[in-house]
């Protein structure tokens, strides 16, 4: 099995693409890039999970909107779980701009047949696709008080979040289950630029690999350890391990 995870670009198409490959009971790094366009995605997707090849997408976009306006009912669980994490969603309707594109893309896996599945049977072959938010999913991996706050801030400021990110993955991603040997892997993590420089390419591959984990994740445990936040058509997001009690009970 293979595991993508892909931080779409919802305007400039820039994107993080990362595969994982499962195997002899561990995950490893395969692929880890940024890339400029969704045509180039969706090659780099047929290079790893042409047709007929069993494996997961995740993907960090709003991929199925069915609301016409307003705020997907899993834009809203975020807000309501994880806002003082300061982990919520950005509202998604389809009156937005990105919104024809974002689930255009949820379609244009759909016809490769990677299906919607915001239900799951753990650790059997198939074909899926589900949205992810990495962030909720960061504070649920990591046990965080709140969110790494990499994308805003100083250069500086980021800088110091988003080494934070790439030391939890280091050290925490091996330890769980399904665990990820970075070992192992065919490709190493990107490391942070000179002072100064563009952190955003870097930025964008954490976020992807974030996702490809989920998705793992949440074929391997389904919602054993998973919360499904909303349902189709209008739209879900996957976030992995609920610690917390009224994390259940607030997506009933």
């Amino acid at each position: 099995m293979y595991f993508l995870g892909i931080d779409l670009g919802w305007s400039s198409e820039i994107s993080g693409v990362c595969c994982l490959k499962w195997q002899a009971n561990q995950l490893t790094l395969i692929d880890l890039q940024q890339v400029q366009s969704f045509q180039f995605i969706y090659a780099w997707i047929d290079q790893w999970l042409p047709l007929g090849k069993h494996g997961g997408i995740a993907v960090d976009a709003p991929i199925a909107i069915g609301n016409l306006t307003g705020m997907r009912h899993c834009d809203r669980l975020t807000h309501k779980l994880f806002g003082r994490y300061h982990a919520g969603s950005y509202p998604a309707n389809q009156s937005r701009p990105f919104a024809a594109k974002t689930v255009g893309f949820g379609d244009s896996l759909l016809a490769q047949e990677f299906r919607h599945a915001p239900v799951i049977e753990p650790r059997q072959p198939c074909r899926f696709q589900i949205e992810v938010f990495p962030h909720p999913a960061m504070v649920r991996l990591f046990n965080l008080e709140k969110i790494l706050k990499y994308k805003k801030g100083s250069v500086a400021e980021r800088r110091v979040e988003l080494a934070k990110l790439r030391a939890y993955i280091c050290d925490r991603l091996p330890v769980l289950e399904p665990p990820l040997d970075l070992t192992q892997s065919a490709c190493a993590l990107p490391e942070l630029p000179p002072p100064g420089k563009n952190l955003k390419p870097v930025e964008d591959q954490l976020d992807s690999l974030i996702c490809a984990y989920v998705a793992a994740h949440w074929w391997y445990w389904g919602t054993a350890r998973n919360v499904v936040l909303g349902e189709l058509p209008e739209g879900y997001i996957i976030v992995p391990e609920p610690r917390l009690p009224d994390v259940q009970k607030a997506t009933s």
